[in-house]
């Protein structure tokens, strides 16, 4: 197979193209085991947060105690696989007899399994960990983290209010930890810039109670039925688009 030269300058090369059609069947079998394995496994939640949370931290302990109730509430946990705040909540759900699932992806830093995972899960790529995160989502709690924690938070925010393609409640864990952030998002971001919308700031809750987290997650379940990631209408908006209820409760 010969070396395609690339548009950057002369004499560099690109990867061969058989390369990259194999990377598309990598891609593809990612995607299929993922459907196939979390499709079954019912409602769950993604839970979030900084895999350098040591055990005796109480951000540990709550991350601890919130999966332990999902559990109790019939619900699945899902988390990144790493330790921190992910081995805690896959403790928490294992240990309460639940499905404790790991989403883990091979970084060459950092990432390291946790032993409370019932069903590991294996990625290399990180778009594709990211869908499965959302897939069959029905609640994401975004506990105390860094830039990945902030990536998931953001981005779940982005597709309930501008595609419309997730449908369930957010949930900023820790009020303390995140005020800095919405204090900034309130005064520079709505009301100095105007970047975004007031109805904007209802997308999400902020709480320190795993209980009323819970709480939250299941009548949103009860009631809206259907969660998760869908796939988009289009580029135009379909004739059900305005009539579609907000995705989460308003913030508390």
């Amino acid at each position: 197979m010969r070396w395609r030269t690339n548009h950057v300058g002369v004499g560099q090369t690109v990867e061969k193209p058989i390369e990259d059609l194999w990377r598309i069947f990598r891609i593809m079998a990612e995607f299929t085991e993922g459907y196939e394995e979390l499709a079954a496994v019912g409602p769950a939640v993604s839970i979030f947060g900084s895999a350098r949370t040591k055990p005796d931290h109480p951000h540990y302990k709550l991350a601890e105690e919130t999966a332990r109730k999902l559990v109790h509430a019939g619900l699945c946990v899902i988390t990144g696989g790493g330790g921190g705040i992910m081995e805690a909540a896959n403790k928490g759900a294992a240990e309460a007899g639940g499905c404790s699932i790991g989403l883990n992806i091979e970084l060459p830093h950092e990432q390291q399994p946790n032993s409370f995972q019932n069903l590991p899960m294996h990625f290399r790529y990180f778009f594709v960990r990211k869908v499965m995160f959302l897939k069959y989502a029905h609640g994401f709690i975004v506990f105390p983290g860094g830039y990945g924690t902030l990536d998931e938070f953001f981005e779940a925010l982005v597709l309930i209010q501008t595609l419309r393609q997730a449908y369930f409640p957010v949930i900023l864990m820790v009020k303390d930890y995140w005020k800095g952030l919405i204090d900034w998002t309130k005064q520079t971001m709505l009301d100095e810039s105007g970047y975004i919308s007031p109805e904007d700031l209802d997308v999400f809750s902020i709480l320190d109670d795993p209980d009323a987290a819970v709480k939250i997650i299941v009548d949103f379940k009860e009631k809206q039925g259907t969660s998760g990631l869908v796939m988009p209408p289009g580029v135009k908006k379909d004739q059900n688009y305005e009539n579609t209820p907000p995705a989460t409760p308003p913030s508390q």
